[in-house]
């Protein structure tokens, strides 16, 4: 019988097992202390000199919360005391969750806080493992313990159990973060990591130490975008400092272009397709490689550094042609064994070796909108997160009167990696924000269906890590942070000259604003107490270039 089915099987019929008295005999008491434990042990990453395997449904009377424990001998051999991986049923028996947890009951409260952080500081979560206090166990006082042990876990459902592969995946994975743990713990204490604020509140200050000037929330927003994906577009008018806010902000953190770790690379307007990017054969069937290949090459050797790429000026060439193997080849990032992994860019026929996209490779376009340069078509901009920096404030010299020297600070890929691909990754952790972001996308999308321009799965997806990212980091408010999402993902979609794009802003203004636009589009409202103010002003501007052109887009005066 496989793992799933006797997790199935046991939340099925756990509750109505319980209202009888504790017997060895009850299947429940079969399937949690000798089924489940005995399938465990067959799987071959269990190794069964160094593995107890041990599951219980109490001691003379019934637990509230049944549990299957993994523990390391090196460890421990009781669930009482030091920390393990073990398998929690919720009093319900409607979630199961696989955790890393620490003895309830030989281990002080102050102790377990001080372990789980030192467990989440030195194992930075990814994929579905979360690190937050957001398990729910039940209301016993049994179930209370168990939820503050837990350091990091997966949750699963009853209703939406995934397949056996799956859940001997999670179970692998999940060791690989015990084994981990195990292994620092043995090599000593090491230094704390910084709060993703105090590093995002470094990067700010190194930046404005270099002479440029930009807000904390600004540089948060680019922090957050590039964690949701490793493809952020800055566009804007010429001379705002996009490509040196993305320079500064990878030297910040130890990316320079000595080091090998930031590249420039300049798109010429002849680029009609992948090969100026990635590679060619040449005419003695010799592989050349790119600009891009080469920083690929060097990511995978150092898998624990973050690499950053410019492409200055993306939209000289036609973006579709010469970036659609990468855009594709993004999408294709998925989970393997924790980690992740996409598929390939360049066969092995042409480069010598198949050669795939690392997760620690960031790639930042920058873009000015005129005569010289392509519009970006809705594949590229469903991609991305579009930031506007068209704010110029020539007469803003204070920053400049005290410029501090401020050193980079090294920070390695675990800071900026993602831990979301997928919505369910998400979900388990952040139920509430992904049903109030859902909610909200359905609205919008009323609005934009008339146009054809209503968001799909990639968009929503995209917008609930952002802001699951900027929750767990105390970065923004959440109307601060959504309202980024709406100008980054919703509005760059947004052109036309007819009835239907001008009752579409209208109605968008009213969402973010509050109130019924009034149609004198040249005087400027005071929108700062809009819902979402940075959305409202936009509207407000494309809304007054219909007016005054009979034509209007997000991408006129950017």
């Amino acid at each position: 019988m496989s793992l799933r089915d006797l997790f199935r099987q046991v939340m099925a019929i756990y509750e109505e097992e319980k209202r009888e008295k504790l017997s060895k005999e009850r299947r429940a008491f079969q399937l949690v202390t000798k089924a489940i434990p005995e399938k465990i042990k067959t799987l071959p990453f269990v190794e069964p000199d160094r593995y107890i395997v041990k599951g219980s449904v109490g001691q003379g009377v019934w637990t509230d919360v049944p549990w299957v424990a993994v523990m390391d001998q090196k460890v421990t051999d009781s669930t009482q005391r030091g920390y393990y991986l073990v398998y929690l049923f919720s009093e319900d028996m409607r979630r199961l969750y696989l955790t890393l947890a620490q003895g309830v009951t030989e281990t002080p409260r102050d102790e377990m806080e001080r372990v789980n952080k030192e467990i989440r500081q030195r194992i930075p979560a990814r994929g579905r493992v979360q690190t937050d206090s957001a398990i729910r166990l039940g209301e016993s006082r049994r179930a209370k313990e168990y939820e503050r042990s837990v350091a990091a876990y997966m949750a699963y459902s009853f209703d939406n159990l995934p397949p056996d592969e799956q859940l001997v995946s999670d179970l692998e994975t999940m060791m690989d973060y015990y084994r981990q743990y195990v292994e620092t713990e043995r090599m000593g204490s090491i230094e704390p990591s910084p709060s993703d604020r105090a590093v995002v509140e470094h990067i700010h200050s190194y930046i404005t130490a270099k002479g440029f000037y930009y807000t904390q929330e600004e540089v948060m927003n680019l922090v957050l975008s590039l964690k949701t994906k490793p493809f952020v577009i800055l566009c804007g008018i010429s001379g705002t400092g996009k490509t040196k806010i993305a320079q500064w902000l990878a030297e910040s953190v130890g990316a320079t272009e000595d080091n090998g770790r930031f590249t420039l690379i300049p798109v010429r307007p002849d680029w009609n397709d992948g090969s100026d990017l990635l590679g060619y054969v040449d005419i003695k069937g010799d592989f050349k490689p790119g600009p891009l290949t080469n920083v690929i090459t060097e990511a995978e050797n150092h898998p624990d550094k973050p690499y950053f790429v410019v492409l200055d000026e993306m939209n000289l060439a036609r973006v579709e042609h010469y970036f659609s193997d990468v855009l594709s080849v993004m999408e294709s990032r998925r989970w393997e064994n924790g980690r992740i992994v996409s598929s390939r860019l360049l066969p092995k026929e042409t480069a010598g070796r198949d050669l795939f996209l690392p997760p620690n490779v960031y790639i930042i376009g920058t873009v000015n909108m005129d005569e010289t340069t392509h519009p970006f078509s809705k594949k590229v901009l469903d991609r991305a997160n579009t930031i506007e920096f068209n704010r110029v404030r020539l007469d803003h010299l204070d920053f400049l009167r005290s410029l501090p020297t401020v050193a980079p600070l090294s920070v390695g890929q675990e800071w900026f990696a993602a831990r979301y691909l997928h919505l369910k990754d998400v979900y388990a952790g952040h139920l509430a924000l992904v049903e109030t972001v859902t909610k909200k996308l359905v609205d919008i999308n009323r609005i934009l269906a008339p146009l054809g321009a209503h968001i799909g799965y990639r968009v929503r997806d995209e917008i609930c890590f952002y802001l699951a990212y900027n929750e767990e980091g105390q970065f923004m408010e959440f109307q601060q942070a959504f309202d980024y999402c709406l100008m980054q993902k919703i509005l760059p979609r947004l052109s036309g000259s007819d009835g239907r794009i001008e009752r579409a802003l209208k109605e968008l203004f009213v969402l973010c604003a509050g109130f019924e636009p009034d149609g004198e589009y040249d005087r400027m409202l005071d929108l700062s107490y809009a819902d979402y103010p940075k959305s409202a002003e936009k509207i407000w501007q494309m809304l007054r270039r219909l007016e005054d052109d009979g034509f209007t887009s997000f991408w006129l005066g950017a």
